[in-house]
């Protein structure tokens, strides 16, 4: 069954891959003018910590901003389109070598890519200062989230491989909300770790439910973002680029880190970017005289 699985999720990303590079390929001759350098630099560093479990959406969010390489109004769909064929990847590698319950697994990723078509169309659509406001309180809630797992707040979770009766339905309905928030630009990893660990399965379930949600949300919402042309086309295949390679590594020939100190250098960092961002949905509000509703 995991066989299927893969072989549906290899088919939506060739899907998505074709439509990703026929619009950059369409506006060859007008991409945006960040470094192509620094964007792949951040695909780099983002999509290794993320195949060992730091998450992408977050630091991603803070180094385009700290080096200036987008604009806040299309960051939502860079970081969906740039993230997903790293992240495929990553999927790919934990799927096949950590056990899942298939019906839970199923289920799971089913729902997050459900999420993920809803949320899109919504979000691409979306103003400004709502990006901002949105992604500043989502970015705080996750180093809030990522500060109570390295002081033992969240659960610890459980040995079990698959959920079933309310546990199931559960998990499926938060993993629809989890899709759907995705596509705003706030990071599944998080959450969705806090959720296994909360629901008593394995620790080590939380890679390949995290990691394949992640996988087939992405190529659904990002050929809506793509088709809307609402992303940062040259960030996205720099990114890309760097995270693939990025992802290899990580998971052949790095393994594991001690991501002890690293963890709360990210966290330190989401909680900036947040704050940044909702300054800035400040000013907009404060110029605009509409309020953030």
């Amino acid at each position: 069954m995991i066989t299927a699985v893969l072989g549906v999720l290899a088919a939506l990303t060739i899907c998505f891959a074709i439509v990703f590079i026929k619009d950059v390929v369409k506006h060859k001759n007008n991409l945006e003018s960040n470094s192509w350098v620094k964007v792949s630099a951040i695909g780099f560093i983002t999509n290794f910590f993320d195949t060992l479990g730091i998450g992408s959406f977050a630091p991603t969010t803070a180094l385009l901003k700290a080096f200036k390489q987008t604009k806040d109004r299309v960051i939502p769909g860079t970081l969906n389109v740039a993230c997903t064929i790293p992240v495929v990847a990553e999927a790919f590698i934990f799927m096949t070598v950590i056990k899942v319950e298939p019906i839970t697994l199923i289920g799971m990723l089913a729902a997050a890519a459900l999420g993920a078509w809803v949320g899109a169309g919504i979000v691409s659509k979306l103003p400004e200062r709502i990006i901002q406001f949105t992604m500043g309180v989502a970015l705080f809630i996750t180093a809030f989230l990522m500060f109570a797992s390295k002081v033992g707040w969240m659960p610890g979770g459980g040995d079990a491989i698959g959920l079933e009766g309310g546990k199931l339905i559960f998990a499926i309905v938060a993993n629809f909300v989890l899709g759907a928030l995705m596509t705003a630009g706030i990071g599944l990893y998080a959450p969705c770790m806090a959720l296994v660990y909360f629901l008593g399965m394995s620790p080590n379930i939380a890679f390949p439910i995290m990691m394949g949600s992640c996988a087939f949300l992405m190529p659904v919402a990002s050929i809506k973002f793509v088709k809307e042309g609402a992303y940062d086309r040259k960030a996205s295949l720099g990114i890309t680029i760097g995270g693939a390679i990025g992802v290899f590594i990580a998971a052949y020939i790095v393994k594991s880190l001690p991501l002890n100190i690293l963890g709360w250098l990210v966290i330190g960092v989401i909680l900036y970017t947040s704050i940044t961002m909702l300054k800035s949905a400040s000013k907009a509000h404060s110029k605009s005289g509409v309020a953030i509703e």
